[in-house]
């Protein structure tokens, strides 16, 4: 596949690398030949020194073919301007851009993108590991809005319900539970073990609940 990647800092390289690393054809662009130094020396993609909203730079190296786009310069008007360019005007049918201001956000999201936001997600995970490192999370969803859990069940909750534990609690729902090795489907009655690993998906007021709701059969 055919991908540019705007901006050549730590996340511009480290991405344009890994791209080229599996197999695909990646176009660099960044208006200071420093960042374009900063390329990991085995990186044999095409590198551009020019200005990203350059119509015709962008036409020339072939923008119009591309399969995605990544635009993840330090400014996040400019990653909205590019990003937006990109698919009004070229049809590049994935776009990601990256973020550093949340109150960003809801313009990035109105251009239509996807958006990676490192603060947003950086701030929710620190807070979750400072909350409690025994929820341990193993899928973020956009940028961290929801996430799914991994939950080792105590012998406190031993032979109660899924429902018991998800009870009242509409920001938080069960993906699976692993048992023996084995994974299973589960539904409010199915009866926990201790040891039991629970899945679960929910956003940081659901995970919230869930604490309460552990920590209330810890204590029963």
């Amino acid at each position: 596949m055919n991908f540019f990647v705007i901006g050549c800092g730590r996340v511009g390289s480290e991405l344009a690398f890994r791209l080229y690393k599996n197999g695909h054809t990646v176009v660099v662009i960044d208006r200071n030949r420093e960042a374009l130094n900063s390329l990991h020396p085995d990186f044999r993609g095409r590198i551009i020194e020019g200005d990203v909203l350059s119509e015709q730079m962008l036409e020339r190296a072939g923008i119009a073919e591309a399969d995605g786009l990544a635009t993840v310069t330090n400014s996040d008007t400019l990653n909205a301007v590019v990003g937006h360019m990109a698919r009004t005007i070229y049809n590049v049918p994935i776009i990601v851009t990256r973020n550093y201001d949340p109150s960003m956000l809801p313009v990035l999201e109105a251009f239509g993108c996807n958006v990676v936001s490192s603060t947003s997600w950086g701030a929710q995970r620190i807070q979750e590991l400072l909350l409690d490192p025994s929820f341990r999370t193993i899928f973020s969803a956009g940028n961290g809005e929801v996430e799914i859990y991994e939950i080792l069940i105590p012998s406190a909750w031993d032979g109660k319900s899924l429902g018991d534990l998800l009870r009242n609690n509409p920001d938080c729902l069960p993906v699976a539970i692993t048992r023996a090795g084995r994974a299973l489907l589960p539904d409010s009655e199915t009866a926990l073990q201790n040891g039991d690993m629970l899945n679960v998906s929910a956003t940081f007021v659901g995970v919230k609940a869930l604490h309460a709701q552990m920590d209330s059969g810890t204590e029963a």
